[in-house]
């Protein structure tokens, strides 16, 4: 008892720059190689700027080198995240200038490699995301506003007692795997930012995680109580705008990939893309609403629609961790340790890659299968897309699409775009389609930032496709969602099992199987689920409903509680299979043996007896005369 008490007193008492510079040291030796330690070292050292015995990084250096594209103009607040990161766990000391201890543990969140450290923190990471793009006061409005000289400057005028840590984190980690003791350093202190009121902070299960990890938990409410509410706070929507182009584009990165590859695709048009679609995003976090984003609608949305959306930052500064300057074939040849040969030994290769979509079609493009990587896995999308049914290619008939889709035995997309139908009917062609559904009730989904009328909706579809009679198929991992005008994804519920139906009637996503016919000769309605889509028999027009009540097979939005329902005529559809050469063979052979089957049954060679042959074949009614009655014993 006496024991826990000691520690609780020494670590109310060690300072946050001690407690910050012991915790960089722990990430160095917990979170990666000897290997890899040494190649962060070099490129932080070969890069670095000095001031006053301060080894740090500028703006400029750090989206040099991370290849920040300037058409897109996302560097500013790249650095302003990094400035807060760098502070980490201590908001209060944000921002930080980016040392070579800072950096480290900017590398270390942004690739998410705290984990081996902070096992209760790991699904914290948006929470200090949000923060490090936040704007907590009038003081931090703007990225453009503190420079990296004003922070230096900062640092002088405090007289702090300063030591040159681009070395001492590192040699620590070292010395400490090898046992020895670790020497103290001094850490940096840093202007705070003013607030308008002092407040508790909520709860950051990443800090906490942190802190506890030094046994500081202590230090946690002190220097919480320097920050503002996250509630208070708020993305500003240009700067959000900014970083979803960027996201757009390093979702496709690897590791060893520079993002150069990515950046000369940056066309006009290219542009105008990203920007519709990282507008698409955008509104659903409803800014008419709102000046900026709050982190009430990102903490709802980001999990719901947009779990992998941050996922590109991952490789991007992986980057650090392979310097160009350390050539080690001579290592190799001179040593057989397990670092040296570790699978992170940087090799950026020279040879052209394979592209990331084989041919980009109406609806999917590059910008689009980004957006899509947002909440489907990007190792299921990129190189692995392959174009099923287009139906600009192949005729828009539930003909074609059984043709080109069925028996692919992988996962697939779908894909449809149009236009919003108007209230009242026009033409023969809308109000024979209007007749086969129920009265509309609700009125047209949100325009967002699109006023044309334009809408792109889909389906990932983890089960084959078939033809359904009574019963629907698919199962709970089915993604109903939208992608324009506004970005939204509806998860599969247990409640009803209607995912998928494909009959002479159409394709349902959401519906009930269609019912027999009414015997009384009276037309029925096609029924439509509480969340659903639903594309007619000629596939010309479709039905996107949303029923805020729920209750069907997908779950309503968490986000927007009203009932909204879009009719439309559709003008392009596309099915992709994901899948490789693999699933492709097999659905080849697939298909040429039910081709061998067909033919084998066309071709029913007769006997020697040929009138016992037709006896037989006319017992089970297969020729002769099929008006008769028969089969009956009685």
């Amino acid at each position: 008892m006496g024991q826990g008490h000691s520690d609780e007193h020494v670590a109310r008492n060690v300072s946050t720059e001690q407690l910050s510079h012991e915790l960089a040291l722990r990430f160095a030796k917990k979170c990666f190689t000897p290997l890899e330690i040494t190649h962060f070292k070099d490129v932080f050292r070969s890069l670095a700027d000095e001031q006053n015995g301060i080894q740090y990084w500028k703006e400029e250096t750090l989206c040099r080198f991370l290849v920040i594209p300037d058409a897109l103009g996302p560097g500013p607040l790249i650095y302003q995240m990094a400035t807060y990161l760098g502070a980490f766990p201590f908001p209060s000391l944000a921002p930080s200038i980016l040392t070579i201890e800072a950096m480290l543990k900017v590398v270390v969140i942004m690739t998410e490699r705290y984990r081996t450290v902070l096992k209760r923190g790991g699904a914290d990471r948006n929470k200090l995301l949000f923060r490090s793009l936040a704007v907590f006061d009038r003081r931090m409005s703007s990225v453009y506003e503190k420079s990296s000289q004003e922070l230096l400057d900062s640092v002088r005028d405090e007289k702090v007692e300063k030591v040159d840590t681009s070395d001492t984190v590192l040699d620590e980690a070292r010395s400490q795997a090898a046992g020895e003791e670790p020497h103290s350093a001094q850490g940096f202190s840093i202007d705070k930012p003013a607030n308008d009121e002092d407040e508790d902070e909520d709860d950051d299960e990443l800090a906490l995680a942190a802190l506890e990890s030094l046994d500081a938990i202590e230090v946690f409410k002190y220097d919480q109580g320097a920050d503002t509410k996250i509630h208070h706070a708020q993305i500003p929507v240009d700067n959000f705008r900014r970083l979803l182009m960027l996201l757009l584009v390093i979702a496709p990165l690897d590791a060893q990939e520079s993002l150069s590859r990515h950046a000369e695709r940056l066309t006009p048009r290219r542009m105008e893309s990203l920007r519709e679609v990282a507008d698409s995003i955008l509104w659903s976090f409803t800014p008419e609403q709102n000046a900026g984003i709050f982190y009430q609608s990102f903490n709802k949305i980001i999990p719901a629609s947009l779990p992998f959306m941050f996922d590109g930052l991952n490789p991007l500064f992986e980057h650090f961790l392979f310097s160009k300057n350390i050539d080690l074939s001579k290592r190799r040849r001179s040593s057989t340790s397990a670092p040296l040969t570790s699978p992170t030994v940087p090799h950026v290769p020279d040879t052209p890659i394979d592209p990331l979509l084989p041919r980009e079609g109406d609806i999917l493009n590059l910008d689009i299968l980004s957006q899509l990587s947002f909440f489907i896995k990007g190792n299921n999308l990129f190189r692995r897309l392959r174009p099923l049914y287009l139906g600009a290619d192949a005729g828009f008939s539930l003909g074609s699409i059984e043709q080109k889709v069925f028996n692919w035995r992988a996962p697939s997309i779908l894909l449809v775009s149009g236009t919003r139908l108007s209230s009242t009917p026009k033409g023969s062609r809308e109000r024979s389609f209007a007749d086969t559904l129920p009265p509309k009730r609700f009125p047209d989904g949100a325009s967002g930032n699109n006023s044309n009328g334009k809408v792109i909706f889909g389906v990932y579809i983890d089960v084959p496709w078939k033809h359904t009679y009574k019963e629907a198929i698919g199962d709970g991992e089915m993604l109903l969602f939208q992608l324009s005008p506004l970005h939204e994804v509806f998860r599969a519920s247990t409640l009803s099992r209607d995912y998928l139906t494909f009959t002479k009637s159409g394709v349902g996503f959401g519906c009930p199987p269609p019912r027999a016919k009414n015997v009384s000769g009276i037309t029925s309605h096609t029924a439509l689920g509480p969340v659903s889509l639903m594309l007619d028999s000629s596939l010309e027009f479709g039905v996107f409903t949303h029923d805020s009540t729920g209750g069907g097979s997908f779950h309503p939005s968490q986000t927007r509680k009203s009932d909204w329902q879009d009719r439309f005529e559709i003008e392009n559809l596309e099915v992709w299979g994901c899948g490789g050469d693999e699933e492709a063979e097999r659905q080849r052979a697939a298909w040429a043996f039910e081709e061998r089957e067909a033919e084998a049954r066309r071709s029913v060679k007769m006997g020697k007896d040929v009138e016992a042959d037709r006896a037989l074949l006319e017992m089970a009614g297969l020729v002769g005369n099929h008006n008769a009655s028969g089969g009956s014993m009685g």
